[in-house]
């Protein structure tokens, strides 16, 4: 099939078909590729390789907007069965093919970073493994309906979990601690729902690992991520150096709220809440108030950047507010063909979506700037720092905050807000640190995770080490089953890593911007741009930032981030 005749949008295919796709890979497949013309060859497969990813990008956020919905269910099912396994064994097909004429010259001399991963990815493949991937997508599937479902009567309104944690911040105690159970009982309803789940995940796990000739999962998973700039080892290295710094940090301001809030200990119902004595943060109502913030304080952060937002509501590119039936959780999906993102979340009216707004408006700006790239591949960027994209945004956008800017608050409620946000950066890696963990654990000791109640012992165990000032007494079982809460250990193993190394990251970008905030931005602009040209250190170098995580360079981030706590308390 002509690609002079290649769709410029998914809406004009049926994306459910393999029979839709199968002809352009053929056409590949069976050109006859001279050095002048690979070039030409390449953009062809990449246009293909951008389709098939939007395909695929968009039935998963149509079904993660209506978790209930039968026919989206369907379709996500069918292009995950039908279309996924034959288009990845014919990508397969096509990358041995390129590699096999040992590429040189003009045509990939902008290649060096792709054609590495393309290399490590075709001696990572096996065909059996193919129904194995689309076995675990149908069983993510169901933890999205499992936990999408879970709803309940709340004085007369049925709520689901996104719209129950916002009474975790109200003042009234005994409010918060019925709402935590409330959403506890929902979880432990389905206990033996989702340790079965896991185990199953577990079994064809390790199954993709053996097919690989690797001895477990994370092995394969850190080769199947392109992890080429860090190890195993240097993930327990950043473990000790956060249970060494970031813990003592953390035990302080818990204190502080402990005494704040003139308790004996603090339950689990306790750490969302404000200890200030002003009413909750109530920034927005509604997803067009949200919108329109976010719009003006990017428009403070760059205009450009507000530009690109602003892209993205006039294109129906966003979905933020909570309902029933809705998945859990936020992300942002790209849209390679059209080079555009789309934003999913959860909003229900509190600081922790203003907070997700940025986040996730980070990670669309990523695709808004690698934009100019000629190659699907080359947009593609490492996670690690994917994720200082949207963390970085959230510091970046955090002096714009109030009301003189367009934003949410007054001065006083954007210094509380602030501080939620910096605190909430210390407070997140200790657990960062227990979910990483945890994986290294399960997939490593896979037979013993087999047995869900081991996996209760090891979270209970690494919760001690990391997690000490929490108060979980006369309520175990919610404690020791908190990796099913964690949707990130279900759906993407290992993906959670890159949050702590990325926090680093932007909390160097913010320290930059302290000094010189245009120049932050700008340089934050021209690393995102790279995409995924360069390497994950040289990707950090750019953003004007290390590519490190030992305890000196935490020492000296948490440091900054108290003592900045300590002046945001002057206006509270």
């Amino acid at each position: 099939m002509s690609f002079s005749t290649f769709p410029t949008s998914i809406d004009q295919i049926d994306v459910l078909q393999w029979k839709t796709f199968e002809p352009y890979f053929e056409s590949l497949r069976s050109r006859e590729v001279e050095e002048v013309d690979l070039r030409q060859w390449l953009e062809d497969w990449s246009r293909l390789s951008a389709l098939l990813w939007e395909a695929g990008a968009m039935v998963h956020i149509k079904k993660s907007l209506d978790t209930a919905d039968k026919s989206r269910e369907q379709d996500f099912l069918e292009f995950v069965s039908n279309v996924q396994p034959p288009a990845t064994i014919a990508d397969q097909e096509l990358k041995e093919r390129f590699l096999a004429m040992n590429p040189t010259g003009s045509a990939v001399s902008d290649l060096t970073i792709v054609l590495r991963n393309m290399r490590n990815q075709a001696d990572l493949f096996r065909q059996e493994n193919v129904p194995l991937q689309t076995e675990l997508a149908k069983l993510g599937n169901e933890y999205d309906k499992i936990t999408g479902a879970m709803v309940s009567d709340w004085e007369g309104e049925e709520k689901n979990l996104s719209q129950l944690s916002v009474f975790l911040k109200d003042k009234k105690r005994s409010l918060r601690e019925r709402a935590w159970k409330t959403m506890m009982a929902l979880w432990l309803a389905q206990r033996e729902e989702l340790n079965k789940l896991y185990v199953d995940m577990l079994k064809l796990r390790q199954q993709v690992a053996a097919n690989t000739g690797l001895d477990n999962y994370r092995d394969y998973t850190f080769r199947n991520y392109d992890r080429f700039a860090y190890t195993p080892d240097d993930c327990f290295t950043f473990h000790k150096a956060i249970e060494e710094v970031v813990v003592p940090a953390a035990r302080r301001l818990y204190e502080k709220k402990r005494k704040r809030l003139g308790l004996a200990s603090l339950r689990p119902w306790d750490v969302e809440v404000d200890t200030s004595d002003a009413p909750p943060l109530k920034p927005y109502e509604g997803q067009d108030a949200l919108v329109q913030g976010g719009l003006n304080i990017f428009q403070d952060v760059d205009p450009a950047l507000a530009r690109h937002f602003a892209t993205m509501a006039e294109e129906n590119l966003l979905d933020l507010d909570t309902r029933a039936g809705k998945a859990l959780g936020g992300y942002c999906s790209t849209l390679p063909l059209r080079r555009r993102p789309f934003i999913f979340m959860n909003g229900a009216g509190t600081h922790d979506d203003v907070q997700t707004l940025l986040h996730e408006a980070g990670h669309a700006f990523h695709v808004f700037e690698t934009a100019g790239l000629p190659l699907v591949w080359q947009i593609d960027s490492p996670m690690e720092f994917a994720e200082v994209a949207s963390m970085s945004m959230e510091l970046l956008s955090a002096p714009y905050l109030t009301k003189d800017y367009g934003g949410f608050y007054t001065p006083g409620e954007a210094a509380r807000a602030r501080i939620e946000h910096l605190e909430g950066a210390i407070l997140f890696l200790p657990y960062m640190a227990v979910v990483d963990a945890f994986q290294h654990w399960v997939y490593t000791n896979v037979h013993a995770a087999m047995d869900p109640a081991n996996c209760d012992a090891t979270w209970s165990d690494l919760w001690d080490r990391f997690m000490p000032d929490i108060d979980f007494s006369g309520i175990e079982d919610e404690r020791v089953s908190g990796w099913h809460r964690k949707l990130h250990i279900f759906h993407l193993p290992f993906y959670y890593i890159e949050y702590g190394m990325a926090q680093l990251g932007a909390l160097q970008v913010w320290r930059n911007a302290l000094n010189n905030q245009a120049g932050a931005v700008a340089s934050y602009r021209e690393a995102l741009a790279l995409g995924g040209t360069k390497t994950l250190p040289a990707l950090f170098e750019a953003a004007g930032v290390e590519f490190r995580f030992d305890s000196a360079m935490l020492a000296e981030l948490v440091e900054l981030v108290e003592s900045t706590i300590e002046e945001l308390e002057t206006f509270v």
